[in-house]
């Protein structure tokens, strides 16, 4: 059996981190799930604006809102 190395010293620190943001997500209610948090978080880390993300995400919850709702309400 080998030893782990730093890459799977590096994929559980990732992994704890993101374990620690979904639960600091968690007490702020933000209604993101792990997968959800984890392309978030990949695409800020990639340079995306995290306001302009959170506005896109805003918008596509109430877009999925008003989609959900039934007909001639």
């Amino acid at each position: 059996m080998s030893t782990p190395g730093p890459e799977s010293d590096r994929i559980a620190a990732a992994q704890q981190t993101l374990d620690i943001l979904y639960d600091m997500s968690q007490l702020l209610n933000t209604g993101l799930d792990e997968e959800t948090l984890a392309i978030a978080v990949n695409m800020i880390e990639s340079g995306v604006n995290p306001e302009a993300l959170a506005t896109v995400i805003q918008d596509l919850r109430k877009e999925a809102a008003v989609m959900k709702k039934p007909q001639g309400s």
